[in-house]
């Protein structure tokens, strides 16, 4: 299966980016894929109290809509998140609006919580398969003036049919939404979402690559003071590294990919000293291959997220990354991936 998702993916690489991620929707909601092999049980690991057969996951951003789970779920992936989701639909900003940088292996994005709001999204979860842990990405609309009130719209009408849910306050292409990761707009936001809570599904909050390390700080006290059970590190940066090639390297809008390696790997460690292993921490950012993934889990996370990469290496790529964390778990003496979170690499075992 792998051999011909990846052609498909290099095919697919041929047309405009947006046409492109629109066919690769469809073909996974459509195309009657078999089911990957059961996950190595030593790549099975908890977070946050979901059971999850293997740590690597799908960020959200691929799916919005929630109409590919049937076949993202036969990829191989041990969670996969879909959205932003927004109360209402809406279009998104003007196309173009997303860009491929080949020469980089990577991605700007403008899309703009481009999606097709909570009801129909909703409707879809409720025809998901159940045996694929989903999450759902909450986003606000662009004309919220209360954008704390979309946050717990999504949690309430998305009760009892995601897995959990990811607070996405870091995407850089809705107007004011990255000012709600100041202490005093998240601790309103946190507040409201702690009250508008009522089932069991695990709350996280994902976070810009572009925070200070004081910033990250208080964040991460902000998170445990209101309860969140885990942070997701990190979204795209507005970030436009020296070493870019690509003529669309000036191009507004988010960058992911390769480049964002560094960035999210940097944030990540901060988010780990500042939880001291007291909140679950998700990695996404630049994460192309086993060694990327085993870096992450060393540096503090207990589970990995994968998108821009896939758009480059194909949908093989996420058992390639499943066997090599597997190989490096057992070569370096580790039954668990939870033993193997946050371990500097001179640090004996015990």
């Amino acid at each position: 299966m792998s051999a011909v998702g990846d052609l498909g993916a290099a095919a697919l690489r041929l047309l405009d980016p947006e046409t492109a991620h629109r066919l690769a929707i469809k073909g996974l909601a459509l195309a009657p894929l078999p089911a990957s092999p059961p996950d190595d049980p030593i790549l099975r690991t908890n977070l946050a109290g979901l059971d999850l057969p293997s740590p690597v996951g799908l960020a959200a951003g691929l799916d919005k809509n929630g109409e590919a789970l049937n076949g993202l779920g036969r990829l191989g992936f041990g969670f996969v998140e879909c959205g932003s989701v927004t109360p209402r639909p809406q279009s998104g900003n003007p196309k173009p609006r997303l860009f491929r940088l080949s020469e980089d292996r990577a991605i700007i994005n403008r899309m703009g919580f481009n999606n097709d709001g909570l009801e129909a999204f909703a409707g879809r979860l409720e025809r998901r398969p159940a045996n694929v842990v989903v999450g759902a990405n909450l986003g606000a609309n662009k004309d919220t003036e209360d954008k704390a009130a979309d946050y717990v719209a999504g949690l309430q009408r998305l009760n009892g049919l995601a897995d959990y849910f990811t607070i996405n306050i870091s995407s850089p292409n809705t107007p004011g939404l990255r000012a709600l990761q100041g202490r005093e707009a998240l601790d309103d936001l946190l507040g409201r979402a702690a009250e508008a809570r009522s089932g069991p599904a695990p709350v996280f909050l994902k976070i810009a690559p572009d925070l200070t390390p004081a910033e990250i700080v208080m964040i991460v006290e902000a998170a445990m003071a209101h309860g969140i059970d885990g942070l997701i590190v990190s979204n795209t940066t507005l970030e436009r590294p020296a070493s870019l090639k690509s003529a669309f390297a000036g191009e507004s809008g988010g960058l992911s990919g390769a480049p964002l390696r560094d960035l999210a790997l940097k944030a990540l460690t901060h988010a780990a000293e500042a939880a001291e292993g007291r909140l679950p921490l998700v990695a996404v950012g630049g994460i192309a291959s086993g060694a990327d993934a085993w870096a992450r889990i060393r540096a503090g996370a207990t589970a990995v997220q994968i998108y821009s990469a896939l758009i480059y290496e194909g949908p093989g790529l996420v058992a390639a990354i499943k066997r090599d964390l597997a190989a490096r778990l057992r070569a370096e003496g580790f039954s668990t991936i939870s033993g193997a979170t946050g371990r500097r690499v001179d640090e004996p075992l015990v």
